[in-house]
């Protein structure tokens, strides 16, 4: 099969490469990593582990919303394929309670809330490369006790992984204190190629989601989806503002084997099937972020991760981490084409 590549900066078909992506203000280096299989290629960039570019053979364009420069993704795309942790999502009045302690974070939402673990996020660092191979590699960071007043010092690892035409992302994290750990791949995917993701075709396997306030907050309160536009049980066509979407979908009420979660189908036939271990996803329809000189609703993100705002939830999973314990958060994403 053909494939499509824009420069050469990406490896040949079959091969692993690594190459300079930037270097940040404070002269870090930032280099993008290119996995393949014969049906499947992505680049992974050292700065926020972000899942910068996904190409499928045959497809002439790319199925994530990207750029090739280092400072979109230190500046309005920062969420942009990153990976989003300690803590991604929301935490009401940027605290919660660990181990019987209230702990405060940054403030980096409407002036009152944490949003993706704030500047302490890791889709904000520049990770170490620890494995390259022709189809994977594995990067890791660590996270010092405190930062964005996060306890235990913390150690975090993902390793990215290309088998036919299946990426595959297992992230881990240990702590020294007990913390809060909730990680997820940000990217944004557009299957057509096209200015937006209208007249895409979308499967979730949720029963319930968690309704949100008008700060987009969880209530606390879970609710079934018959009945509502979020019941996506039985496939079907999406367009802009119907529904609108910032939406945590339930899979189930703790982590659990990866099995199949959502299907998303453009219209051109390719489709991309997401499985997870994980009891939630998020799922953003960018109606309020766009690429530099591009529109909103550009690409969909899907957030495989625990339900936001866990622990000032009662009720819902828990995000906690102890010493001796091992986090682990599975996603994959299966393509095909017609």
């Amino acid at each position: 099969m053909e494939w499509h590549k824009d420069s050469g900066r990406r490896g040949a078909l079959g091969t692993a490469a690594v190459t300079p992506f930037g270097t940040t203000p404070d002269g870090r280096d930032v280099h993008a990593i290119t996995i393949a299989s014969e049906t499947l290629q992505a680049t992974i960039l050292t700065w926020g582990a972000v899942l910068q570019d996904v190409r499928l053979a045959g497809v002439p364009y790319g199925l994530t919303l990207n750029s090739d420069d280092l400072s979109d993704y230190m500046g309005a795309m920062h969420h942009y394929g990153g990976l989003m942790g300690p803590v991604v999502n929301r935490l009401t009045n940027a605290r919660a309670v660990i181990d019987g302690k209230t702990h405060r974070f940054a403030a980096n939402y409407q002036g009152r809330h944490t949003l993706h673990s704030g500047a302490a996020g890791t889709q904000l660092k520049v990770w170490e490369i620890d494995e390259i191979y022709q189809n994977s590699c594995k990067l890791s960071v660590k996270l010092p006790n405190g930062e964005g007043g996060f306890p235990g010092n913390r150690v975090a690892h993902v390793h990215y992984h290309i088998t036919g035409t299946t990426l595959s992302m297992t992230v881990t994290a240990t702590t020294d204190k007990q913390t809060l750990i909730n990680f997820a791949n940000h990217s944004y995917w557009n299957l057509d190629g096209r200015d937006t993701w209208a007249g895409h075709r979308l499967w979730i396997a949720a029963d319930r989601y968690t309704p949100t306030d008008d700060a987009n907050f969880p209530t606390g309160e879970v609710r079934d989806v018959a009945g509502t536009p979020y019941d996506f049980r039985t496939e079907r066509e999406i367009h802009p503002q119907n529904p609108d979407f910032d939406t945590n979908f339930c899979l189930s009420d703790a982590p659990t084997t990866p099995r199949d979660v959502l299907t998303l189908t453009g219209q051109s036939g390719v489709a991309m099937t997401i499985a997870t271990n994980q009891p939630g996803i998020q799922v953003f329809d960018a109606a309020t972020t766009n690429r530099p000189n591009r529109s909103p609703y550009e690409g969909l993100a899907f957030e495989a991760q625990n339900w936001p705002d866990a622990p000032n939830k009662p009720g819902f999973p828990s995000i906690g981490l102890r010493p001796a314990q091992t986090y682990e958060q599975i996603t994959s994403w299966r393509f095909s084409a017609p």
